[in-house]
């Protein structure tokens, strides 16, 4: 069973039936018309589901760039509008000690160019302080990157915890309860300070509903495979008003009004407008659902184990993800299935992850629960549980107790959990060597 949602979504039936058509229609058109009127179907069939990606966060289709994924359209946002010829007196950027590795690693780059980024620290709870980044924004910053909803850890920078859609006429009610957007305050520091804002969105895109003009940004990454639709495919939301330029980072034909070179996948494009399309109508409905069965999943470990830890904040993050610490059990011996000589099954059947998909395959711990104040040793314990819309209770259920079982069996084993059960491991004076 699948629960690791945050890596990848499974996608959805309906999203293959629109690709399916899609690549009907382009054999049928391939053999009965010529080339221009080829071209005019796919310039029309590729709008109508790029409106439908805009229309998921109230954009105009013309500021969306398609590209294969949001590592490109986080690179392309940093580096696309540090590069750009006429802001070259400023070389300053600003991002989060916790985004995701492609925006530190664009930063990176940055700097042996010779730009400065300043990398801002996160409370304990993952949640910016505003002050500070405030006080770090100078004459010579261009940009500000932060992360909509954490990969690992899920802590948002703005929570919807109800909302409600009229899908009658397609238009959001205004009555939202618990809402708490510091990102939209982000979005006006840097208005104000005339620095650009770039949010990676791709964890939060379908998830909790995003108004690109409500919450003040200029750049905005979004992913397919994270909301039920393809791999491949991705966006970028680049303002038209103020208006926002980018150099290109990929040198070609000019395609997507000249930001981003190469023939577009219609069929990608057409399933990841199709996704977008139902995570606006199934936002409530898929919130309600993931929160029930997260709530019941956290509650069904918490009451069965001890020492098992909620990392993040407890209230501002998205429900669908559960990054729980098992003090004593080494996390990749909970996934990889062995633990000395002892034959130990481990949580086969379940789909699950220590960290994010793009880091999981580092032995050092999750950098983002170190920026949160978790100590090394039990960053390494940590496990990721990805909930998502066909995920049932019936897998939770076995989750709940194949996960205490296989915790309880490692605990056995391991001697640092006896002197805890004894009260003696806080006694003990280590030594360094």
């Amino acid at each position: 069973m699948y629960l690791d949602v945050q890596a990848t979504s499974p996608v959805d039936p309906r999203v293959i039936d629109v690709m399916n058509q899609m690549h009907f229609c382009v054999e049928e058109t391939n053999k009965k018309f010529l080339w221009i009127f080829r071209r005019t179907f796919f310039s029309v069939y590729v709008f109508e589901w790029e409106t439908k990606v805009a229309k998921l966060v109230n954009a105009d289709p013309k500021e969306i760039v398609f590209t294969s994924g949001a590592t490109e359209s986080n690179n392309l946002a940093i580096k696309g509008a540090a590069y750009f010829p006429r802001r070259k007196e400023k070389k300053h950027l600003i991002t989060v000690q916790t985004e995701h590795k492609c925006v530190l690693d664009s930063c990176r780059q940055l700097e042996m160019d010779g730009y400065t980024v300043t990398y801002l620290p996160v409370q304990s709870n993952g949640i910016l302080d505003l002050n500070l980044l405030a006080s770090k924004i100078t004459e010579n910053t261009l940009l500000v990157s932060v992360m909509h909803i954490n990969n690992e850890v899920s802590v948002g920078t703005h929570l919807y915890l109800i909302v409600c859609w009229d899908t009658r006429d397609n238009t959001q009610n205004k009555q939202k309860i618990g809402v708490i957007q510091p990102i939209k305050e982000i979005g006006q520091i840097c208005r104000e300070k005339g620095v650009y804002f770039h949010c990676d969105a791709a964890q939060s895109l379908g998830k909790v509903p995003i108004d690109v003009n409500e919450l003040n940004v200029d750049l905005m990454s979004f992913s397919g495979h994270k909301i039920y639709g393809p791999k491949g495919i991705g966006a970028l939301f680049v303002r038209r008003r103020p208006r926002v330029q980018l150099r290109p980072i990929i040198s070609g034909g000019g395609q997507e009004r000249g930001m981003r070179s190469g023939t577009l996948p219609a069929p990608l494009v057409v399933g990841f407008g199709k996704a977008c399309e139902l995570a606006r109508l199934c936002v409530q409905e898929d919130h309600a659902h993931v929160s029930k069965l997260s709530a019941k999943l956290l509650q069904g470990i918490q009451e069965r184990l001890v020492e098992a830890t909620l990392n993040g904040d407890k209230i501002q993050r998205y429900p669908g993800n559960l990054n729980i610490s098992f003090a004593f059990v080494e996390g990749e011996s909970l996934l990889m299935g062995s633990h000395l000589f002892y034959a130990f099954t481990g949580l086969k059947n379940v789909c699950v992850s220590s960290g994010s998909a793009c880091t999981s395959a580092s032995l050092e711990p999750s950098y983002v629960l170190r920026a949160i104040g978790v100590s090394d040793d039990l960053a390494h314990t940590s496990i990721r549980f990805g909930i998502g819309r066909f995920t049932t209770e019936e897998e939770i259920d076995y989750t709940i107790a194949e996960t205490v079982k296989h915790v309880t069996r490692l605990r056995e084993m391991s001697p640092l959990f006896d002197l805890w059960k004894e009260g003696l491991l806080n006694k003990i004076q280590w030594t360094q060597h």
